[in-house]
């Protein structure tokens, strides 16, 4: 491939093969049964060649094409096995590589924004990257003083692409549907696009991953590599080597799996109370398990990589999050209906029953139920089928609540974290990290000046 393929005329006519390529590889599948093959056989066929192609186009598009991908990969737990096999190698491949960008073009992106005498920075730089993502792809280098960095280039051109495919996605976005049946396309592809500015800015990235970094300096569970270098379009920082998830998640060992699941958890709970913003990219690709935890080199730490989305929360997450889950917990609906509708999760014109909210949001909070819980796909699918299913009240019971707009990022990022830890099948103490970190979970006690304390 050239170069990021920037005219829309192209990249609109490759996205709309996507749907249309579904409708073609439906009639050709409805010929070959005709013919007398095998319903499943041909089924299973369908689906891969579904898969292949959506891989291809959004992983050649990359721009808000693969974004796109990306968001959709961390769901896939909530698909029906017979569906998400095909789609689940197809989609984990987006988290980790695309086509790369040539090199004359990393070269021009370089000299343009580190000056001509580039790289005298550089003691050495591979011109092979070493991952490609929807908007930049990273090179491995060494800095002038020795370090290890990580260079981020920024694609030409790739603000326009951003935008493009993600207003031609959400023209047909209805069409798209079969990719993630049960979930709903537009709304997420109009958050992505809200989130744009944001992700282009390496000045933002860089200022909120020197914020991690800085506040998980020494921390035992928790790397965030250092920033050592930002200009417009590139943006360097720290290497680090371990473990991508989505290796674990194909092939990690069950000690892996937990560790990994434990500490994901503690990164998503911990990360808003520590730094006052919220990590809102959480798919595979962008965390790493590294040796050397609290046990030694036989542990594990979780490194976090990729800051362009954040959701900026001063006073780390809503207390309002904390207050309704632990009264839910304990069974008080009036006063978590109450608490819904003062925060707009009901609105004015719409009356529920409060045992009836109760209900829809049990089995939701499982997990925060019982000292651990073990994740998998088969919990994940059942919770979509029972939210998704038109037939049922929680269908309907779900469709009348609203998200306030304040809430849409943090429950975007905490569902695709589940959907991970689904992913990892991962046994996690969750209760143990909602009462260290999220506020308004624990009660406060009176008789201790206010402070929150954990109940026995």
């Amino acid at each position: 491939m050239s170069d990021l393929p920037r005219k829309a005329v192209t990249r609109t006519a490759k996205l709309a093969a996507l749907p249309l390529g579904i409708a073609g590889r439906a009639t050709w599948g409805f010929g070959k049964r005709i013919v007398g093959e095998s319903a499943e056989l041909v089924g299973r066929e369908l689906q891969q060649r579904t898969a292949e192609q959506l891989f291809k186009v959004l992983g050649e598009l990359k721009g808000g094409a693969m974004k796109f991908g990306q968001a959709l990969s961390v769901f896939e737990s909530a698909l029906p096995e017979e569906v998400a096999g095909p789609y689940r190698a197809a989609l984990t491949k987006l988290q980790e590589a695309a086509p790369p960008m040539p090199t004359r073009t990393v070269h021009g992106v370089l000299e343009e924004r580190l000056g001509e005498g580039w790289q005298e920075l550089f003691s050495e730089f591979e011109d092979k990257p070493s991952a490609a993502a929807s908007i930049g792809q990273v090179h491995q280098a060494v800095w002038h003083d020795g370090r290890e960095v990580a260079v981020k280039v920024q694609y030409p051109g790739a603000g326009e692409a951003l935008l493009s495919d993600l207003n031609q996605l959400s023209r047909f976005s209805r069409l798209l549907g079969p990719l993630i049946p049960g979930m709903d396309i537009k709304p997420l592809i109009a958050e992505l696009k809200d989130r744009v500015s944001e992700e282009l800015d390496y000045g933002l990235e860089a200022q909120a991953q020197q914020a991690h970094a800085e506040e998980f300096t020494d921390d035992p569970d928790v790397l965030v590599p250092h920033v050592v270098h930002q200009s417009e379009q590139v943006l360097i920082t720290e290497w680090i080597d371990g473990i991508p998830l989505s290796e674990i998640i194909s092939d990690g060992t069950p000690e892996q799996r937990d560790r990994a699941g434990q500490l994901l958890a503690r990164f998503l709970f911990s990360g808003p109370a520590r730094t006052g913003l919220l990590h809102a990219d959480p798919h595979p690709g962008n965390f790493r398990l590294l040796p050397g935890g609290p046990d030694g080199e036989d542990d594990w730490r979780l490194g976090v990589l990729d800051f362009g989305t954040v959701d900026r929360l001063p006073g780390g997450l809503p207390v309002t999050i904390g207050e309704s889950l632990r009264m839910t917990l304990d069974g008080e609906a009036e006063a978590v209906y109450e608490l819904l509708c003062a925060e707009g999760f009901v609105k004015e014109t719409i009356e529920l029953d409060p045992d009836a909210v109760m209900d829809y949001l049990l089995p939701i909070i499982e997990p925060a139920q019982v000292e651990e819980f073990t994740f998998t796909r088969g919990w994940m699918r059942s919770q979509a089928a029972r939210v998704a299913d038109p037939r049922s009240p929680a269908y309907q019971l779900g469709k009348q609540l609203n998200l306030p707009p304040s809430y849409l990022l943090i429950h975007r990022v905490t569902l695709s974290t589940i959907g991970v830890l689904c992913q990892l099948g991962a046994t996690v103490r969750l209760r143990e990290e909602l009462e260290e970190w999220l506020p308004g979970f624990v009660p406060e006690d009176p008789a201790d000046g206010g402070e929150a304390v954990a109940e026995a």
